[in-house]
């Protein structure tokens, strides 16, 4: 139970990767609190982490709102005593090739995405320096690295959270908090199971490991990060995409 007792929370924990996170980290030990943009989402999530014997707090909002995070934060402090970990997970996508992209597409993945993550960081910032201690863990792609045609603006959100962890831990890194970010590749969730399945033959076919990852796989290198085991890293990109972006 390398997490016992510490307070984490979950952003976008209803389905999917951060569900998956959410139910790993209190499997561990840790105190979990999730977030969606409805309570009613987070049922399932609920569900699994009290079968995984943990402990779950729901909470609801709109991550583009940084008042969503500053009361998210205190609803854990206020819960829990405080807050030891943060996993920005939540995003959207509003795909288009770029000369058919809108504005107003282009502006709510980077609210989103991009800003979300950063409202959730700013809020956890104060207690976790008044604690002299604490992990965040941003979720970004491998198509930050790479680009992806008719995703300019999920791929500039996500390499934006590159510059955001490594500012961020220069910041931070002297009251003993990390911030790394975790970057999938083709990962097997509902958003990924519409895919055509020419689609996916194709997008398998470049992974080195021939076959897409599973939202446990991500979870176990948040899991490291968070952990004792990640006590040491901070301001670093662990990809997890089974060497999609080797070429």
């Amino acid at each position: 139970m390398e997490l016992q007792e510490q307070r984490f929370l979950v952003t976008g924990a209803s389905r999917g990767i951060g569900q998956a996170i959410a139910v790993d980290l209190a499997a561990h030990g840790a105190k979990v609190a999730g977030l969606a943009t409805r309570l009613e989402n987070l049922a399932a999530t609920a569900q699994a982490v009290e079968a995984a014997g943990g402990v779950f707090l729901p909470l609801a909002g709109d991550i583009a709102d940084p008042q969503t995070a500053n009361a998210a934060v205190a609803a854990v402090i206020a819960e829990w005593g405080g807050v030891d970990g943060l996993v920005a997970n939540a995003g959207i996508t509003r795909d288009g090739l770029l000369i058919r992209m809108s504005a107003e597409d282009f502006a709510s993945v980077l609210a989103t995405n991009l800003g979300g993550a950063f409202h959730f960081l700013k809020a956890v910032t104060r207690p976790m320096m008044k604690a002299r201690s604490g992990r965040v863990v941003l979720i970004g792609s491998v198509v930050a690295c790479v680009g992806n045609p008719g995703k300019a603006n999920y791929c500039a959100a996500k390499a934006g959270l590159h510059g955001l962890a490594r500012s961020a831990a220069l910041e931070l890194g002297s009251r003993g908090i990390t911030v790394n970010v975790v970057a999938p590749g083709f990962i097997e969730t509902d958003m990924t199971s519409g895919l055509p399945e020419a689609a996916r033959e194709a997008m398998t076919a470049k992974i080195a490991l021939g076959r897409p990852g599973s939202p446990a796989d991500v979870a176990g290198a948040v899991r490291f990060l968070a952990g004792p085991a990640g006590a040491y890293v901070t301001g670093q990109v662990l990809v997890v995409d089974g060497g999609l972006s080797l070429g």
